[in-house]
């Protein structure tokens, strides 16, 4: 059992956990709201958080860093705190509610079920693809390859929300043209392989 850190050694070893063979926690404590406004970024619940980050590393960062390399992550986990601010003050955060299971990784979702999301993106993909539309490349690259929950890409960098989930949707959606919703289940181009849009692409590594 961890508590909630209360000194700045107690969120030095919440840093020092390592949820997987390449990546530490603190390695997602960053944030821009947290930095600039002064919001301690810093679980409720550090074992859930913990459980659900594992997760998110083992099943997804670490074969998507092995394929491509190193991973640049932009946001990952969020304080209920930091994300009630941004939401509040309109810094590209969805409710606390909505976030849940998602960046909030120390509260579980409507459903009772963990989660727990990262917005990165991939130098492989920026340096050899130039066309707007080329984030569908990796979009399903990662739904053939990887027990995803959701996608959301955006359209600096390419970077993407992936996460992981108890109950996954395997739902993909964009802010990048073509916006929308690439797949999900129900729609006729979610079952298959889709090889030929990710032609080229590196095998997949564990």
């Amino acid at each position: 059992m961890m508590r909630k850190p209360g000194s700045m050694k107690g969120l030095e070893d919440l840093g020092r956990v390592r949820l997987s063979r390449n990546f530490f926690f603190r390695d997602f404590l960053h944030s821009e709201i947290a930095d600039f406004y002064r919001i301690p970024n810093i679980p409720e619940d550090p074992d859930l958080a913990i459980e659900a980050g594992k997760r998110l590393c083992e099943d997804l960062l670490e074969p998507l860093e092995a394929t491509f390399g190193r991973l640049h992550i932009r946001s990952g986990y969020r304080s209920p705190d930091v994300n009630r601010f941004g939401n509040e003050n309109k810094l590209n955060c969805s409710t606390n509610a909505a976030t849940s299971a998602h960046h909030i990784w120390d509260m579980r979702d409507f459903d009772g079920c963990m989660g727990a999301a990262v917005c990165i993106a991939v130098p492989w993909m920026i340096d050899r693809y130039r066309d707007e539309s080329d984030w569908q490349r990796l979009a399903w690259w990662i739904h053939d390859h990887l027990p995803y929950a959701s996608l959301c890409f955006f359209p600096k960098l390419w970077a993407f929300n992936i996460q992981w989930h108890e109950r996954p949707k395997r739902i993909i959606q964009s802010y990048v043209s073509p916006r929308g919703i690439l797949t999900k289940p129900g729609m006729t181009n979610w079952a298959g392989n889709h090889g030929a849009f990710y032609e080229g692409f590196p095998r997949l590594r564990s």
